[in-house]
């Protein structure tokens, strides 16, 4: 069961890696994610939030796995 925990952590943490930064590069992309003077809007720092939180709880998810493991 905790080797079966341990690979469920990983392949969260592996989601929000692959998913989030590339979901982000979309967003900087958008058009209301800058004023018209080229300043960072809230549609752009709100995500830009979600992506930290997002490689934060992946990085605990890692952190965990290999603690489960030891």
């Amino acid at each position: 069961m905790t080797v079966f925990a341990a690979i469920v952590l990983f392949v969260a943490a592996v989601f929000n890696i692959v998913t989030w930064p590339r979901f982000f590069q979309r967003v900087a992309k958008d058009s209301r994610a800058r004023d018209a003077a080229g300043k960072p809007t809230t549609f752009y720092t709100v995500h830009l939030v979600l992506l930290l939180i997002a490689l934060v709880i992946a990085l605990a998810a890692v952190v965990a796995g290999i603690l489960l493991l030891l």
